[in-house]
């Protein structure tokens, strides 16, 4: 079994550890994944303090989440061609200046433009990590590691974001979840500096397609502006934004078939790997984003818990899904492969979403949030590390930065995606009862169970799409 020794990377004059380089890229991107979930447990308080309208307050979510999910596939193509560690750096500096903005804005409009920057630079810093880690590591067994170690960070955080949201702006106020990123991202910036190797890009003239570079990232920008936004929009608008976007991506594959140089190159979707990982990472995400949000929200509607003992409630997830990738995940992709691991994560997903769609009117967090709770962290504690190995070993080196982009984005459109539908879902179905004369807590509940049970069937689409599409022929000859 490989231990964390000290793994040196040479460059002209000095060594650079490896182990040194994952904590950098794992205290950078956890800033960015916290801030996924920090703002949601304290929008009311900017509501009040902002005078946001409840169709406005939305947008604070949804200007950090166009420009992330427009922007990854650009800035991870010119990653690899102006060097990962230049982009990477860079995007530390936007969003932790930005972060600054947003906490002290005293304006919707000041908040919500230094959002749209902090999603740019949270962009800047994401889409490359995973080429860097993969660069770095590339041995199975210690890259393994590394992954579950990444992923524990941004799994666990996203998470804990739930907490911090609820603690800062119950004991401080609601601009401290912008101005922690200050000295965490100076810290993180001074670090990458220093402890990162140096590594130079093949240069803009080696695939700087411009016109695909804003054909892709419009058509990304509006399909998440279509996600997130559809539920305050009516339909012949929704279908006509949603049109406008798939003629974007039309273009956009026209460009690349023809173009000297392609921002993404036709050959990347010729791995099945990576391809069907992405596809599996859209669904498993939107299932468990319903998870973190849908049972935010049932805790406190339904059982009465407030901000912060809703945050206390979901802290044992991040301390699971940590303690399982780290201690757990990489060994067990040793010995069984990544296949076989994900579709045990991804088994347990499904048992955990099925049982929180039983989640009664006068539940207990004890017997009917925690169980199933654990169940989920379990599965994507063993579910996303072989995920990320699968769809990453499906790239070539010079294709990393792009396709750590790619599955940075489908991660946002997945949680984008089963926010809005999940959501819609459960506010539909709870109207339609009050409509029919039922108290608010029942149909509150039972429009919650709808959204738990039509994220078990996505789970059980993921699980199945994944058993037919990521079996590699290593697994075979294991069987």
């Amino acid at each position: 079994m490989s231990t964390l020794t000290e793994s040196p990377v040479r460059a002209p004059g000095r060594t650079y550890s490896r182990w040194a380089s994952l904590i950098v890229l794992c205290a950078g991107a956890l800033m960015t994944i916290l801030d996924g979930s920090i703002v949601t447990v304290a929008m009311p308080a900017m509501q009040n303090d902002l005078g946001f309208s409840r169709a406005g307050l939305a947008w604070v979510v949804n200007a950090y989440l166009i420009p992330f999910g427009g922007l990854l596939l650009l800035v991870g193509r010119l990653g690899d061609l102006l060097g990962r560690k230049r982009m990477f750096t860079a995007g530390l500096a936007v969003f932790t200046a930005a972060s600054v903005l947003c906490g002290t804005a005293n304006s919707q409009a000041l908040l919500i433009a230094a959002r749209a920057v902090q999603g740019a630079g949270g962009a800047m810093a994401s889409a490359v990590v995973l080429g860097m880690l993969v660069a770095l590591f590339p041995e199975p067994r210690e890259q393994a590691r590394a992954i579950a170690v990444f992923s524990a960070v941004g799994a666990g955080g996203a998470t804990l974001g739930t907490f911090l949201g609820g603690a800062l702006t119950q004991l401080l106020s609601w601009h401290w979840i912008f101005l922690i990123n200050l000295p965490i991202g100076i810290a993180a910036w001074l670090a990458a500096v220093r402890v990162l190797a140096p590594e130079r890009g093949a240069g803009l003239r080696d695939g700087a397609d411009y016109p695909g570079a804003a054909l892709v990232t419009g058509a990304l920008m509006l399909t998440v502006y279509v996600i997130v936004g559809s539920g305050g929009r009516g339909t012949t608008t929704t279908l006509l934004l949603a049109l406008l976007a798939v003629a974007l991506f039309a273009a956009f594959a026209v460009r690349q078939a023809r173009a000297a140089s392609p921002l993404l190159r036709p050959r990347l979707f010729r791995s099945r790997l990576l391809t069907g990982a992405n596809t599996v990472q859209i669904l498993m995400i939107a299932t468990m984003y319903g998870f973190q949000f849908i049972g935010a929200l049932y805790l406190q509607r339904v059982l009465g818990f407030d901000e912060l003992t809703t945050g206390l409630a979901f802290l044992p997830a991040p301390v699971a899904i940590g303690l399982l990738m780290m201690g757990l995940s990489a060994r067990s992709i040793g010995r069984f492969g990544a296949y076989r691991v994900l579709l045990a994560g991804l088994v347990l997903i499904s048992g955990g979403m099925a049982l929180l769609s039983r989640a009664p009117d006068d539940g207990s967090y004890v017997t009917d949030v925690l169980p199933p709770m654990l169940l989920l962290a379990a599965g994507f504690a063993a579910a996303m590390p072989p995920l990320t190995q699968l769809a990453m070993s499906g790239a070539r080196e010079e294709d990393a930065g792009l396709a750590s982009g790619l599955f940075n984005t489908t991660q946002v459109v997945g949680g984008s995606l089963g926010l809005a539908v999940l959501s819609t879902l459960a506010a539909s179905r709870t109207d339609g009862l009050l409509g029919h004369g039922a108290e608010l807590v029942p149909a509150t509940a039972e429009g919650y169970r709808l959204a738990f049970r039509v994220a078990t069937a996505v789970a059980l689409a993921a699980l199945a799409l994944a058993a037919a599409t990521l079996r590699t022929r290593k697994s075979i000859r294991k069987s």
